[in-house]
C-alpha cells in the first residue's frame, strides 16, 4: 500500500524556557498560509475598531474605510422590511443585527444558539460580539453577503501566560492602539483566518510593549521566507528552490493544535536540522549534500512501493483465473431458476382465473336465487290483492246505489257551503267596491290652492329676506314689501278656508282608511303600477266573465237537481200501491242512471271553479287592480293631508294675523322685566353688603340679622320670579320671530333674542353666580367645582367649566342640542334635564345648572343598596330611552358609567350630563382612564367613539347590576365571557347583542327587548352582599 509520510513542524522553546529542549504545545489555530507566500511582510495602515485580549485585536484597513458607511445605509433601508431568523439558523452565513447600544442594524454572523430566543453573534465589520433576541437578527439579501471589512490580527511571537490580569492586558492594549490607526505587518495566516502581524504606532514596537509589561510572553518562532524553521537567536536557513518542491509534492496533515509555517522535515531529521543550522551558523554550508541524500531516500521509498503493487497485481489475477468455474456454474442454478419462477407463475395465474370464473359462477347462481324469490313473492302479493279487490268489488256491488247516493250527498253539502258563503262571487268582490269608491266621490284640490300656494311662496320668500338682512335701512323696504304680499295672502287665506270648510274631509278620509286597512289585510303589501285606467277595464271585463260562468253553472245545477227532484216525485208515484198512476218501470230504473251522472258532472263543475285557486293570469289582473286602487288610496290621502296642512297653517295664519293686524310686536314688556331683574339685583348687592357688615361688626345683633337674611331670601325668590317672566318673554317673542316677525332680532339687538333662539332657552343672561346661596360640594368637586342650591323649591346643582375664546360658542352648541333632545320628549326622554347656561362675568368659567339627584346614581345606590332585578329592568328601560334620545339626535355620550346613570326614586333611569367642554372623543379618553372595563375593544384600538361604544357600555353597566358583586370574567378580545356569567336566559339574550365585538344592537331596539317585559314573578333575587364599591369616584365624573 502506498504510505504517505506525515510531516510536523518542530517548536522550539525560547531561551527563557525550562531549558531541558522539550518541545512545548502551540496554543494557536494552525496556520493555511505560509512566509513564503506574497502576503508575507506585507505592510498596511489599519484601524483598530475593537480590543478581544492583550495579544488580539480587530482592525479595519483604510482602503476599505469608506465601505462602513455604503453598507450602513443600505442596511438601514433594508433590515427593517426583512424576516427574522426562524428555525436553525446557519452559522456561515451573514444576518443584519440589530446593535443593543444605539439600536442601528450592522452585519453579523452566529457564533451559537445561547437558547432558542437568543443567538450570540459577532459583527462581522468592527469585530465585538455581544447576545441578541432573534427578533433584533433579520436575514440579508445576496447585495450583503460580501467579506467582512473588519480583520482579527495577533501580536506575533506572543501569547498570553497561564496566570495574568487579563482585563489589565486588555486595557493596556485598548490604550495603546484602540480606536486608532496603526502600521501592521503580516508574518502568518491561521486557518481561522487571524493574521499575525507585527504592530508599529508612533515608532513603538507595540507586541515588545505588551511583553516587557508582563501581559503577553514571547514565543520564539520563526519561519524564514524560503520555508525553514529558525529560532529568534538563530540565522535562517536557507532552502534551495528545488528542495522547497520536493517538500511541496508531500502530503501535510499538520495537527489541530500545532500552527504550520510551512513543509518542514520530519521529527527524524530533527537533529540534522539543527546540525545544519549550526554549520551554516559556523560558516560551513552543507545544504546541498542535505537535499541529494533527501532525493535518494525518497526514490528508494517509491521503488518499494511500486515492487509491492505489482505483486499484489499478481495474486489479483490468480484469484480471478479460479473463480471463473464457480461463476459458470452459478449462470446454470439461475437460469434453471427462472424457467421453474415462469412455470409457477403461469399455474398461479390459471388458479386465479378458476377462482375468479367460480366466484362469478357463485354471484349468478345466488343472484338466480333472489330473483325467484322475489318474482313468487310478488306473485304472492298479488293473488292476495286480486282476491281482496274482488271480495271488495261483492260488497261495493251490494250497496253500489247507496254509495253513489252517498258521494253525490257530500258534493251537494259542500256545494250546500261554497254558495252560503258566497265564495266565488265574493273573489274580488270586495277590490270591485273598492274600485267604485276610488272612482266615486273622489276629491279634488280646491280652485284657490294654486293662488295659495304662490302667495305663501312670496311670503316666504320676503320672510327670508328680511332674516338674511343686516342693514335696518333696507329692513324696512323689506318689511314694507312682505306686508303688501301678507295682505295678499290673508285674502287668498279667507278664499281657501270658506273652499275647503265645504269640503267632506273627515268622512272620505275616515272612508279611505277603513278601505285601506281591510284591502291589505286581506291582500297584503302593494306595489308600484302603471298610471293607466286600463286596469281598472280589464278588471271589470274579467269580473263580468267571471259571474257569467258562475252562473252558467249554477243555473246546469239546478236543472239538473230539478230531473232528480221530478224523477224522485215518478218513482214515489211508481212505488205507492195505492195510486193508480202507471209507466213502463224500465224507462224509470234507466233515467236515474243518467239523471245521477249530470247532476255529478255539474255540481263538480260548480265546485271546481269555486275551490280553484286563480290562475297567473287572474291574479296578475287581480293585482293591478289592487295596486292601483291602493296607489290612488294614497294619492288621495295625501291630498287631504297637504289639504289639511294648508288648512291649518291658514287658519293659524289668520289667528295670529288678527292680533297683530293693526300693530307690530315690541320688547317693551322684556325691557320692563329686564329693568325690574336689575333693579333686585342691585337690592340684593345691597342686602348681601348690609349683612356681611353685621357679620364682621363688633356690636352684632342676631335678630337684626335675621331679618336682612330673610329679606334677601325674598328678594332672591323675587328675581328667580323675574327670571322666569323674562325667559317667557324671550319664548313668545322667539316664537314670532320663527314664524311671523324675522325682524325683530335686527330692530331690538340689544335685547338678546338671537341668543335665547340659538340656545333653545337655555342660554341665560340674567343669571350670576352671586344670586344664588349655594353650598360647596368638596366631596364631589375633584373634577370642576360643584356648589348645590335651592331654586324655587327645587334643589340644583351649578357645575363650573372652565372656557376659552375657543370653546364658548363649542359649549353653547353642545348643550344646546342636549337641551333640544330633552325638550322634544321631556320627562319620557330618558335624559336629565338642563334648567340654565349661564356665563361669569369676571372670569372665565361657563356655569351649567342640573337638577340634584344625591344619592341616586347608580355607584352610589349599588355600594349601599342594591336594585333589585325588577328595578333594574325599570331603570335600565329608561337608560336604553336615553341612549335612544341622545342617538337619535346624533349625540355620543362618550362617557356612560355608574356615576352618569341616575336611578330617580329607585324606579326612572335617567342619563346624566357631561363635559361640554369637550367632544366626544375627548368624552371618551378620559372617561377610559377611571373606567377602563366600559371601554369598548374596539376604542382602545384607537377608533373613534360612536353609538356602537355607548351600547357597549350600557350592556356592561346592565351585566354589572344583574350580577351583583360577582366578578366579570373576559376574554382575549375584550368582551365579557357571558357563557361564564350566572344570567338569566332574557338577560343573557340581550347582553350578547350588546357586548359583542361585532355589529351591536340599536339604542332604538333595546327597549323593546323582551327582557324588559319580565314580570315580577320571573325575577330571582340577587343574594346579599356586604361588599362596597369605591367611594373616591366623583359623581359627577363625565
Amino acid at each position: 500500500m502506498l504510505r504517505v509520510r506525515r510531516e510536523s513542524c518542530v517548536l522550539r522553546t525560547s531561551e527563557n524556557s525550562d531549558g531541558d529542549g522539550r518541545t512545548a504545545s502551540w496554543p494557536f489555530p494552525p496556520l493555511i498560509k505560509m512566509e513564503g507566500d506574497t502576503s508575507f511582510n506585507k505592510v498596511e495602515v489599519v484601524y483598530v475598531s475593537h480590543v478581544e485580549d492583550a495579544v488580539t485585536f480587530w482592525g479595519q484597513s483604510m482602503k476599505r474605510i469608506h465601505d462602513i458607511s455604503k453598507i450602513s445605509a443600505f442596511l438601514s433601508k433594508v433590515c427593517p422590511s426583512m424576516s427574522s431568523v426562524f428555525g436553525t439558523p446557519d452559522l456561515d452565513k451573514v444576518y443584519g443585527g440589530m446593535f443593543s447600544a444605539d439600536k442601528c442594524w450592522y452585519r453579523c454572523k452566529l457564533q451559537h444558539v445561547e437558547s432558542d430566543e437568543q443567538c450570540s453573534v459577532t459583527y462581522i465589520d468592527y469585530g465585538n460580539s455581544e447576545v441578541l433576541n432573534r427578533s433584533s437578527i433579520v436575514e440579508l439579501p445576496e447585495e450583503l453577503q460580501s467579506s467582512p471589512i473588519a480583520q482579527k490580527y495577533r501580536l506575533w511571537g506572543l501569547q498570553l501566560p497561564k496566570i495574568s490580569d487579563i482585563e489589565q492586558g486588555l486595557q493596556f492594549l485598548t490604550k495603546l492602539v484602540g480606536d486608532k490607526q496603526i502600521s501592521v505587518q503580516q508574518k502568518a495566516i491561521y486557518k481561522d483566518g487571524t493574521v499575525v502581524v507585527q504592530v508599529s504606532h508612533d515608532d513603538l514596537d507595540v507586541g515588545e510593549e505588551v511583553a516587557n509589561k508582563g501581559f503577553a510572553e514571547k514565543c520564539r518562532v520563526n519561519c524564514s521566507p524560503n520555508g525553514a524553521l529558525e529560532t529568534m537567536d538563530g540565522p535562517a536557513i536557507e532552502i534551495k528552490p528545488r528542495q522547497a518542491r520536493n517538500a511541496e509534492r508531500l502530503l501535510v496533515r499538520e495537527p489541530k493544535s500545532l500552527p504550520v509555517f510551512n513543509k518542514c522535515s520530519s521529527d527524524s531529521n530533527k537533529e540534522n536540522l539543527e546540525k545544519n543550522s549550526f554549520q551554516q551558523a559556523s560558516g560551513s554550508p552543507s545544504t546541498e549534500t542535505n537535499g541529494v541524500r533527501w532525493d535518494q531516500r525518497w526514490l528508494d521509498e517509491h521503488k518499494q512501493l511500486k515492487d509491492e503493487n505489482m505483486q499484489l497485481k499478481d495474486e489479483n489475477m490468480q484469484l480471478k483465473d479460479a473463480n471463473m468455474p464457480i461463476k459458470e456454474e452459478n449462470m446454470l442454478i439461475k437460469e434453471e431458476n427462472i424457467q421453474l419462477k415462469n412455470e409457477n407463475m403461469q399455474l398461479m395465474n390459471e388458479y386465479r382465473q378458476l377462482k375468479e370464473d367460480k366466484d362469478i359462477l357463485l354471484q349468478k347462481s345466488r343472484a338466480l336465487e333472489l330473483n325467484m324469490q322475489k318474482l313468487q313473492l310478488e306473485n304472492k302479493n298479488k293473488t292476495e290483492l286480486f282476491e281482496r279487490n274482488f271480495k271488495e268489488m261483492e260488497m261495493r256491488l251490494t250497496s253500489a246505489v247507496g254509495n253513489k247516493i252517498k258521494a253525490l250527498a257530500a258534493k251537494i253539502d259542500k256545494l250546500k257551503s261554497v254558495r252560503f258563503e258566497n265564495a266565488n262571487i265574493t273573489a274580488a268582490d270586495d277590490l270591485l267596491k273598492a274600485v267604485k269608491v276610488v272612482g266615486q266621490g273622489q276629491l279634488s284640490a280646491p280652485s284657490s290652492l294654486n293662488i295659495l300656494e304662490e302667495n305663501w311662496k312670496e311670503y316666504n320668500f320676503a320672510q327670508e329676506m328680511i332674516r338674511g338682512c343686516s342693514d335696518v335701512v333696507e329692513l324696512d323696504l323689506f318689511i314694507e314689501r312682505r306686508n303688501k304680499v301678507k295682505e295678499n295672502l290673508n285674502s287668498s287665506v279667507d278664499a281657501f278656508v270658506i273652499e275647503v270648510d265645504q269640503l267632506p274631509f273627515g268622512s272620505r278620509l275616515t272612508k279611505l282608511e277603513v278601505l285601506l286597512n281591510s284591502l291589505e289585510s286581506v291582500y297584503g303589501a302593494s306595489c308600484d303600477c302603471e298610471d293607466s285606467d286600463d286596469v281598472f277595464r280589464e278588471f271589470y271585463d274579467w269580473k263580468e266573465a267571471k259571474l257569467e260562468k258562475c252562473n252558467t253553472l249554477r243555473g246546469d245545477t239546478d236543472s239538473s237537481l230539478g230531473l232528480l227532484f221530478t224523477w224522485l216525485s215518478d218513482i214515489k208515484k211508481f212505488f205507492d200501491l195505492e195510486s193508480n198512476f202507471s209507466f213502463d218501470s224500465c224507462d224509470v230504473v234507466m233515467d236515474i242512471d243518467n239523471i245521477l251522472e249530470q247532476i255529478d258532472c255539474n255540481v263538480s263543475k260548480e265546485l271546481e271553479m269555486s275551490l280553484v285557486e286563480p290562475g297567473e293570469s287572474d291574479l296578475k289582473i287581480i293585482t293591478d287592480a289592487y295596486n292601483r286602487v291602493i296607489k290612488l288610496i294614497h294619492e288621495e290621502t295625501l291630498l287631504i293631508a297637504a289639504l289639511k296642512s294648508k288648512y291649518l297653517s291658514s287658519v293659524e295664519f289668520k289667528k295670529n294675523m288678527s292680533e297683530w293686524i293693526n300693530k307690530n310686536p315690541n320688547v317693551d314688556d322684556l325691557i320692563t322685566v329686564k329693568k325690574s331683574i336689575k333693579g333686585l339685583k342691585a337690592q340684593l348687592r345691597w342686602k348681601l353688603l348690609e349683612s356681611s357688615s353685621m357679620e364682621e361688626s363688633d356690636e352684632y345683633n342676631a335678630t337684626a340679622h335675621s331679618e336682612v337674611k330673610h329679606e334677601i331670601s325674598i328678594i332672591r325668590n323675587k328675581i328667580f320670579y323675574e327670571i322666569q317672566r323674562e325667559q317667557e318673554e324671550y319664548a313668545l317673542l322667539s316664537n314670532l320671530v320663527e314664524k311671523w316677525f324675522p325682524e325683530l332680532p335686527l330692530m331690538y339687538s340689544d335685547v338678546g333674542i338671537t341668543n335665547y333662539t340659538n340656545s333653545r332657552g337655555l342660554l341665560s343672561g340674567s343669571l350670576e353666580r352671586e344670586l344664588f346661596d349655594a353650598e360647596p360640594l368638596k366631596e364631589l368637586s375633584s373634577k370642576r367645582p360643584l356648589v348645590c342650591t335651592q331654586v324655587q323649591n327645587q334643589k340644583v346643582l351649578l357645575k363650573g367649566y372652565s372656557v376659552g375664546v375657543d370653546t364658548e360658542e363649542q359649549v353653547i352648541v353642545r348643550a344646546s342640542k342636549f337641551h333640544k333632545a330633552w325638550s322634544q320628549e321631556k320627562e319620557e326622554s330618558g335624559i336629565i334635564q338642563l334648567l340654565y347656561l349661564f356665563f361669569c362675568k369676571f372670569d372665565p368659567v361657563v356655569y351649567l345648572m342640573v337638577p340634584f339627584y344625591p344619592g341616586e346614581s347608580l355607584g352610589y345606590i349599588q355600594a349601599n343598596n342594591k336594585l333589585s332585578l325588577c328595578e333594574t329592568v325599570r331603570v335600565m328601560r329608561g337608560v336604553a330611552q336615553g341612549l335612544h334620545t341622545l342617538h337619535a339626535s346624533n349625540i355620543i355620550i362618550g362617557s356612560l358609567h355608574e356615576n352618569n346613570v341616575f336611578a330617580v326614586n329607585r324606579e326612572r333611569g335617567i342619563v346624566g350630563d357631561f363635559d361640554f367642554t369637550r367632544d366626544a372623543e375627548q368624552r371618551c379618553s378620559a372617561t377610559s382612564i377611571c373606567f377602563q372595563l366600559l371601554t369598548a375593544p374596539e376604542l382602545k384600538l384607537g377608533e373613534a367613539a360612536s353609538a356602537s361604544s355607548d351600547v357597549f357600555a350600557y350592556g356592561i353597566l346592565l351585566l354589572w347590576l344583574c350580577l351583583g358583586s360577582k366578578n366579570i370574567t373576559y376574554k382575549s378580545d375584550g368582551t365579557p365571557d357571558l357563557k361564564k356569567c350566572d344570567l338569566e336566559s332574557k338577560a343573557e339574550a340581550l347582553l350578547s347583542c350588546l357586548v359583542c365585538c361585532g355589529d351591536r344592537m340599536q339604542a332604538e331596539q333595546i327597549k323593546s327587548h323582551e327582557y324588559f317585559q319580565i314580570t315580577e314573578a320571573e325575577f330571582t333575587p340577587l343574594p346579599n352582599d356586604d361588599e362596597k364599591t369605591d367611594d373616591d369616584t366623583p359623581a359627577d365624573f363625565a
